[in-house]
């Protein structure tokens, strides 16, 4: 496993509210489309810390005794959200990513905190530990995060990690592609977040391609419509959580079942 540096200062450059596009396309076809996009974007501080590009992603995802989110994602709901704790090293000392991704339509919203690792199960369990910058933003997305994972009882139901290389742009309308490969998943009920450990499975959607995510936040740049164009890009809905515990599901590694094509 590659480690992140966790001496370069912190700078969070999520897009909190973005349109996102998601493709599956195979390796070639990625190297590909890394290069068209060069002129374009570079990559971000992350990947550029990497020999080889790519950094480490690992999710803790939450979700009810019904799996009521995953429910509806597999559906298509159009206004749903996901609950999930992140991390982007198994390193104790880093901070870990309180998160809550919202979809209303088209538009993906997300807001999120950092906290220590050490106060990950004081928080789902309902109690209040100040976030490690203690902002407003971030105090405020810490209480959402508690109220929508009362609001369905949420608990920890899988772990999904794989590993991302991502160029971002510094535009007005900021845009950000990455790929991302190896994605594979770990059914937990603890409050654990970390990359390394045995009990991984991969899932079969990333088996020898690669996912493409595209995200701006203004409107669609003419140059990637123009990319789209010329890869032949189909979208499609692919989400790594539902997908994963679908998987899981299906070789009864939790519960309930989750059927098939739901």
């Amino acid at each position: 496993m590659e480690k992140s540096s966790t001496k370069e200062t912190f700078v969070d450059r999520t897009l909190f509210c973005r349109y996102e596009m998601k493709y599956v396309i195979s390796e070639s076809k990625a190297a590909e489309i890394a290069h068209f996009i060069e002129p374009y974007l570079k990559l971000d501080r992350y990947s550029k810390l990497q020999p080889s590009g790519y950094y480490p992603i690992v999710s803790l995802y939450l979700d009810s005794d019904d799996l009521r989110l995953c429910r509806e994602s597999l559906r298509g709901v159009l206004k749903r959200f996901k609950l999930r704790i992140r991390s982007y090293t198994d390193d104790l000392t880093y901070p870990r990513f309180f998160e809550i991704k919202r979809r209303n339509n088209t538009v993906i919203i997300k807001s999120r905190a950092r906290v220590g690792r050490g106060d990950i199960a004081a928080l789902l369990a309902g109690k209040y530990v100040p976030p490690l910058q203690g902002h407003k933003t971030d105090i405020e997305a810490i209480r959402q995060f508690q109220l929508y994972m009362h609001s369905v009882c949420a608990r920890p139901v899988v772990l999904i990690r794989y590993k991302r290389r991502a160029y971002e742009g510094d535009s007005e309308n900021r845009v950000r592609v990455t790929f991302d490969r190896g994605l594979a998943y770990k059914s937990i009920a603890e409050p654990v977040v970390l990359f390394g450990g045995g009990g991984w499975r991969h899932n079969p959607i990333n088996l020898n391609t690669v996912i493409l995510e595209i995200k701006f936040t203004g409107r669609y740049p003419a140059w990637l419509g123009r990319m789209a164009e010329y890869f032949g890009l189909r979208q499609q809905s692919v989400s790594k959580y539902a997908t994963s515990l679908k998987k899981a599901c299906s070789l009864k590694y939790c519960a309930p079942h989750l059927a098939v094509g739901m």
